[in-house]
C-alpha cells in the first residue's frame, strides 16, 4: 500500500521538518531545532512557529485516507499565540480539525519544545480548492 503521508516539499526541506502522524482530522510534525531557523537573538523564529502549526493545521483539515488523493486547502486566516522559548532539540507541531463545512475548515494548532513545554498555540481557517491525483509517495 503506498503512504499517505508525501514526499517532503522543497520547502519542507529547506526547513527540514517530518510529518510523524496524520490521520483523519489530526497531524502532527517533527522539526529539528537547526541554528539556521533562529533569529538575531538565537532562538527559533517565529515565522518557523507559524509556518510548523499552518502546515499542521493544514495537513489536518486536507485528510482524505487516500493515498492516492490529495485534498487540496489554502489557508484564509492564521492566528499565532507565542507562549515562550523552545528548548531541547527539536519541536512537535499538531494540528486538529475542528470544525468546517463544504468549502472551510477549522483548526487549532499547538507547539510543544522537546521539554514538553507548551511554546505556541494558533488557530485558522482554511478553504477547500479540490483534489488532485497524487503522483509521488515517499
Amino acid at each position: 500500500m503506498t503512504s499517505l503521508i508525501e514526499a517532503p516539499y522543497p520547502f519542507q526541506e529547506t526547513l527540514g521538518f517530518t510529518v510523524t502522524d496524520w490521520s483523519d482530522g489530526a497531524c502532527t510534525l517533527t522539526q529539528p531545532l537547526h541554528d539556521h531557523l533562529g533569529n538575531r537573538y538565537h532562538i527559533l523564529h517565529g515565522g518557523v512557529h507559524a509556518t510548523l502549526l499552518d502546515t499542521a493545521m493544514g495537513f489536518a483539515v486536507a485528510y482524505t485516507g487516500d493515498p492516492d488523493l490529495r485534498q487540496l486547502v489554502m489557508t484564509l486566516s492564521l492566528n499565532v499565540n507565542y507562549l515562550g522559548v523552545a528548548t531541547g532539540e527539536a519541536v512537535t507541531a499538531t494540528g486538529r480539525k475542528t470544525g468546517g463545512g463544504r468549502k472551510t475548515a477549522f483548526a487549532s494548532g499547538e507547539l510543544h519544545d522537546s521539554t514538553g513545554a507548551l511554546i505556541a498555540t494558533a488557530t485558522a481557517v482554511f478553504r477547500y480548492r479540490g483534489t488532485e491525483q497524487r503522483t509521488e509517495t515517499k
